[in-house]
């Protein structure tokens, strides 16, 4: 499965380092261009809305076929595609194929325990992490000796093997719960407006997954210029540095039975708020560069696991619908992030998008604190039981004769 989930979701980033190959063969300004990957997401966060749910209520296997096929034709359209208006539609039904992630990661967690789900899901978030960064060094290097378009050609080619491998090994399962398409998409509104936990991982999550992706869809962009003037290869190659976002995945994984949900997120979002402080200062310097993809991509991934973990001990029957209202938030901030991330870049350069990126990640932090302050204070006191002579006190448990106690 999370070769599956990695394969799957690289698919929503092979565009970025792509960008300027892409302007200058379509003849349109970088600004135009920031569309491309913006238009992935936002077809990645319209499936998690309309397609994710239907885990719930549909055998995932036959599911997990139709968007093995959709994903397989939209790759082949954007390797097809003969300006910028047929490419965005082409990308946007990427993003909807690219919802077999979403589909995986319920099901896995379905399988598992408590005790064992967040071992679980850090295994197939670091399958997610390596699909993530690096399907740009891949499509980087694919883009240099055989263009930009060859890339989505073999991207259609993997759609189909991984698909085909699904299919025949994943197991057929009853749906978790019997319910119309019309309601089944109305009650994720309601569990966002019941669960209190729900909203807030949402919101988080959004706000620092923006960050993440502003800093992504203008690295290309940024280091194509001066004062580096690499190729597409070796902006590309910037993705095996974000594979330190394995570290944070593997090591958050482990330790949110431990340590708990709320003090590792903390600490991760701190990280990002100090990655973009760094790539503000020292970006126009590779050791700076190097530094604060290394501490961002540490500090995504390993909020990504506890908050995860807190959505889907929610509503155990409803983890594909948390999942979907969670992941909803979460790449609508992504497209958002892409899309603002490269206007800022075009209008103040490389340090309008790292504070743009900061103010992102301190507000991610602020909010998570505040709730987690909050609901501190919500929570009721522990009122000890009064026994029967008055001292306040826990009830003594009567214990049951001994053995030698029922001879006597």
């Amino acid at each position: 499965m999370a070769i599956a989930v990695a394969a799957t979701a690289a698919n929503l980033y092979y565009n970025q380092p792509l960008l300027a190959d892409m302007a200058a063969s379509l003849g349109v300004s970088q600004g135009t261009i920031g569309m491309i990957p913006s238009a992935t997401q936002f077809g990645y966060a319209v499936a998690i809305l309309l397609i994710s749910p239907l885990g719930d209520t549909m055998d995932r296997r036959l599911l997990i076929r139709n968007l093995s096929i959709t994903l397989a034709v939209a790759s082949l359209g954007v390797f097809l595609a003969p300006s910028l208006w047929p490419l965005l539609v082409a990308s946007f039904v990427v993003g909807l194929g690219a919802n077999i992630t979403q589909q995986l990661i319920p099901f896995a967690a379905s399988l598992s325990t408590p005790q064992r789900r967040g071992k679980v899901i850090g295994t197939l978030m670091t399958g997610l992490t390596i699909g993530i960064l690096l399907s740009r060094p891949l499509s980087g290097s694919i883009a240099e000796y055989w263009g930009w378009r060859s890339v989505f050609l073999v991207a259609a080619i993997l759609a189909i093997i991984i698909g085909v491998s699904l299919y025949r090994q994943l197991p057929s399962r009853a749906p978790a719960v019997q319910m119309a398409y019309p309601r089944l998409i109305a009650s994720m509104f309601t569990l966002l407006k019941r669960h209190a936990l729900l909203r807030e991982s949402a919101l988080t999550g959004a706000l620092w997954f923006a960050a993440f992706n502003a800093m992504w869809a203008t690295l290309a962009l940024h280091v194509t210029d001066t004062p580096f003037d690499y190729s597409v290869q070796q902006a590309g190659l910037f993705g095996i540095i974000g594979l330190a976002g394995i570290i944070g995945a593997k090591a958050s994984g482990r330790l949110v039975n431990r340590v708990g949900a709320g003090p590792l997120i903390s600490l991760a979002l701190t990280m990002v708020v100090a990655a973009f402080a760094v790539l503000g200062l020292w970006g126009d310097s590779l050791t700076g560069l190097i530094i604060g993809i290394i501490l961002l991509d540490l500090g995504v991934f390993a909020a990504q696991i506890p908050n995860q973990v807190r959505v889907f001990s929610i509503d155990p029957k409803a983890q594909s619908r948390m999942n979907a209202v969670y992941m909803l938030c979460y790449y609508t901030g992504a497209g958002l992030g892409s899309a603002v991330g490269v206007k800022m870049m075009s209008l103040f350069g490389w340090q309008g998008m790292a504070v743009f990126g900061l103010t992102l990640g301190a507000l991610a932090l602020g909010h998570h604190l505040t709730y987690s302050d909050s609901a501190g204070q919500r929570r009721p006191p522990t009122r000890p039981e009064r026994s029967s002579q008055g001292v306040r006190g826990p009830r003594r448990q009567r214990m049951p004769p001994s053995l030698t106690d029922c001879g006597k």
